[in-house]
């Protein structure tokens, strides 16, 4: 580039400078500028975390104040859902979705996550949801149509969220790795795992005309999934609140407010 073209660029940003000058508008410098976007980037994931953290954590408590009554070996989670109480498991359910979505908010937002991660990881909240407000069977009386819906929630959720944590984090996607991203991959192969071993012994208890719920310690086994899945889901969620995992391409944004600065445009020079 020429010294005259150096010369040119130079008087028009002076131009631009001053034009802003006079009317009071002030340009904030890249710097800020990309600090308030990691901002906005990592308060989703930020806030997701916080919410997963609140609704785990109430889940446990609930775990923990009813092991006089329920047997974790053979019980499913899903019976805190049950009796006047179960709006609290509700609550602590619909928060761990929440969470959920928060999270991929921020991957999307940072194009750390593709369509095919972002929708599976959306499902995975879906399914939280309808867990939550559905019932499961109250089998002293029968099976029902909310019990139904509550069961094709439990086996969405757990089925989309490994899907979506390998395809998120896969190496495939990046060259460049972070604990987090190491951690999450490694929980949703052992996710996968878990779904593939589950669905191995229906398979062969079928076969042999053993029910279903009665080929494995369903209490267990699904405590083993369910911790798993979440451990891949906070490690997913740590990632996206890390700032520094993905570059930003350096931006400018004319005008200091959001109102009458943004509609002014510069003289050219």
């Amino acid at each position: 580039m020429s010294a005259d073209s150096h010369r040119a660029r130079r008087s028009s940003r002076a131009g631009v400078s001053a034009w802003r000058a006079a009317r009071g508008i002030r340009t904030p410098s890249r710097p800020l500028i990309r600090r308030r976007r990691c901002v906005r980037m990592h308060r989703p994931a930020r806030w997701g975390l916080g919410a997963a953290g609140a609704g785990i954590a109430v889940i446990v408590g609930l775990e923990v104040s009813s092991l006089d009554d329920l047997n974790p070996i053979r019980r499913t989670i899903s019976e805190h859902g049950m009796g006047p109480g179960g709006w609290i498991f509700g609550c602590a359910v619909g928060l761990l979705a929440a969470g959920s979505v928060g999270i991929g908010v921020s991957l999307a937002r940072r194009k750390l996550a593709g369509v095919l991660g972002t929708v599976a990881l959306m499902g995975w909240s879906v399914g939280l949801l309808l867990t939550a407000w559905f019932e499961k069977h109250d089998w002293s009386v029968g099976p029902s149509v909310s019990g139904s819906i509550h069961r094709v929630g439990s086996f969405v959720a757990f089925l989309c969220l490994p899907l979506a944590v390998v395809l998120i984090t896969g190496p495939w996607r990046r060259r460049e790795r972070s604990r987090a991203t190491l951690v999450a991959f490694g929980l949703g192969v052992c996710s996968v795992l878990w779904v593939v071993g589950i669905a191995t012994m229906v398979f062969i208890g079928t076969r042999n005309g053993v029910p279903w719920y009665r080929v494995m310690p369903l209490g267990l086994v699904e405590r083993g999934l369910a911790v798993t899945e979440v451990a891949a889901l906070l490690a997913l969620g740590v990632w996206a609140a890390t700032p520094g995992s993905r570059s930003l391409k350096p931006g400018f944004r004319a005008g200091g407010t959001a109102g009458s600065a943004a509609n002014l445009t510069p003289p050219h020079v």
